[in-house]
């Protein structure tokens, strides 16, 4: 595929992922098409060298691999993690508030969302939902409403004089509930609500038992620019880095070349991963020792293996937007469709040290791909990755990287078309 053909298939895999739940689905459905055999963490793994496998930990984080046939011990892991999740909105266990002859749904912040960047937007509704099923088992599904559903409509500027100079905010409580139908006098607010969910699920009501729904913009991802240069959509912080991850494992020469390869993709980096199946949990030590296990290694051998591993921690990186030169670190700019990032930190908010940052610098070189490197401004608090988690639990190498993009957890982000392709083929190079 050429740069602009990567994106679209980026921008086709987002779309149809708008939820962790839905993102891992659509991974599923790539892997699937690839002979890849899902394993279940309750029942024995039996790998043969050379298999492709994958698992999934509450349906929103997974890990994928290849069984490589080279020395485990010796070669180690190559593992390339990202996370499913970004911020948002969440919709509240009773959602409905009936005032003023209007349904609102009342919403909960998820991770730092820039709440403005959701106003005047066309919203709907995408997750999981939780039943009992006829056999009396507690099961759960995909849930989506792809129709525009809801909308947080601005406030007139006849109203908010000031705006324009102090900002759009809203108050988290008050002021962020969606609107999302008339009041009527036939029908109690909450069970509106309900029946939304029986119709679009085909459960019961009586079956119906819990759910996790997340507010999402119904807009499509789009290329925009000159030359189409650049693309925008939602929620590409993080998915574009679990996309591009994936389509590099996926290449031929890759799942040929002989190494253990791991993709983990993670579900709450955005409020910290710490849970069951985020970064700082047990599913990816958990995966790798019982991959280890299954090769015939012994214990002392798999310690072996993770101090010959690497990991790449993948994660989108605050691009250099001219307008607001004053955030930034001025010897650190990075621009969009100048190559992936290497991200830089004194205080470990990123994984990365010298030794690890030389590896990706040349790994890129080899690959002929162009690289930058990023510092943050020194007078702002820092973010930071799955990857001073994850390096933490496993004591494993790591160097934080991702790909330049603007607007970072808006409701709607940007990034360059080339920079896409430059990290799947850094990343290729990095499995091979």
């Amino acid at each position: 595929m050429n740069a602009q053909q990567q994106v679209r298939d980026l921008l086709d895999f987002i779309d149809a992922s708008p939820s962790p739940w839905h993102a891992v689905a659509s991974l599923e459905n790539k892997l699937q098409k690839l002979a890849f055999r899902r394993l279940n963490e309750k029942e024995s793994w039996s790998i043969e060298a050379g298999g492709r496998y994958y698992v999934i930990r509450d349906d929103s984080s997974m890990i994928v691999f290849v069984a490589g046939t080279k020395d485990l011990a010796q070669s180690g892991f190559k593992i390339l993690g990202a996370h499913t999740d970004s911020p948002g909105l969440r919709i509240k266990p009773h959602p409905v508030l009936n005032s003023d002859q209007l349904l609102r749904l009342a919403v909960e912040v998820y991770g730092g969302p820039i709440l403005a960047s959701f106003s005047d937007r066309d919203l709907s509704l995408a997750g999981r939902i939780a039943y009992r099923t006829n056999e009396g088992n507690v099961a759960s599904q995909l849930l989506r409403f792809d129709q525009p559903l809801l909308r947080l409509p601005n406030l007139a500027i006849h109203m908010n004089r000031a705006v324009n100079e102090d900002g759009l905010k809203f108050n988290k409580q008050t002021e962020l509930a969606l609107l999302f139908a008339t009041a009527t006098e036939q029908q109690l607010a909450s069970d509106r609500f309900t029946a939304l969910l029986h119709q679009a699920s085909g459960l019961a009501p009586e079956q119906i038992l819990s759910w996790e729904l997340n507010v999402y913009d119904t807009h499509k991802g789009t290329f925009w620019g000159d030359d189409k240069v650049f693309y925008a959509d939602g929620q590409l912080d993080n998915l574009a880095s679990c996309h591009a991850g994936l389509a590099a494992l996926l290449e031929p020469a890759v799942l040929a070349g002989g190494n253990t390869l791991v993709c983990a993709f993670f579900d709450h980096e955005e409020i910290g991963s710490e849970s069951c199946k985020g970064a700082a949990g047990s599913f990816l030590p958990d995966a790798l020792e019982r991959i280890s296990l299954a090769m015939g290694l012994d214990k002392q051998d798999y310690q072996r293996a993770l101090a010959n591993s690497l990991m790449i921690s993948a994660d989108m990186a605050h691009a250099y937007q001219p307008n607001f030169p004053n955030a930034y670190e001025p010897g650190h700019k990075i621009i969009v469709n100048q190559g992936p990032v290497v991200k830089i930190n004194a205080n470990h908010r990123y994984a990365s040290n010298c030794l690890s940052e030389a590896i990706f610098i040349d790994l890129c070189r080899q690959a002929e791909v162009p690289f930058q490197k990023y510092a943050h401004r020194g007078d702002l608090p820092c973010g930071s990755t799955i990857g001073p988690i994850a390096s933490a639990k496993l004591g494993v190498a790591t160097v934080d990287v991702g790909n330049p993009m603007w607007a970072m957890h808006s409701a709607r982000e940007s990034a360059g078309v080339l920079d896409h392709g430059y990290m799947i083929k850094a990343l290729q190079h990095f499995f091979l």
